[in-house]
């Protein structure tokens, strides 16, 4: 069982930046590959980043490339997502959560454990 508990959301104008944070629970942690969706009002869930279980490798949806970086410190159970230049479409609950297998990394029906959520919300 893996406890996902993410923080860091917030109100940010266009353009500005925000972090996010996700704190797991298990010691497995390395294990587990990471990755953010969200889900905007009257939208379905969406990818937007993962990052394999060491760190070496990251994918990212076209829509946030060159903006969003997804990072990970195994040894503090975390996983970021550092979001800079963002814009009022960016605006969306935003997710972390775990899965092992890594070829399933956007598929958000594959992922095991979800953390609650928190909301980011861009003003124009």
């Amino acid at each position: 069982q893996v406890q996902l508990v993410e923080s860091g959301g917030g109100l940010v104008q266009a353009g500005g930046s925000l972090r996010l944070s996700c704190a797991a629970s298990a010691r497995t942690f390395s294990r587990y590959v990471m990755g953010w969706f969200r889900q905007a009002p009257g939208k379905e869930r969406e990818f937007v980043a993962a990052i394999s279980w060491s760190g070496g490798r990251t994918y990212y949806a076209d829509s946030v490339k060159g903006r969003f970086t997804i990072f990970r410190d195994n040894a503090k159970n975390t996983v970021y997502l550092q979001m800079n230049s963002l814009k009022p479409e960016d605006t969306a609950v935003y997710y972390c959560a775990a899965v092992s297998d890594w070829s399933l990394y956007s598929d958000s029906r594959a992922y095991d454990y979800w953390g609650q959520g928190t909301q980011v919300t861009v003003s124009s």
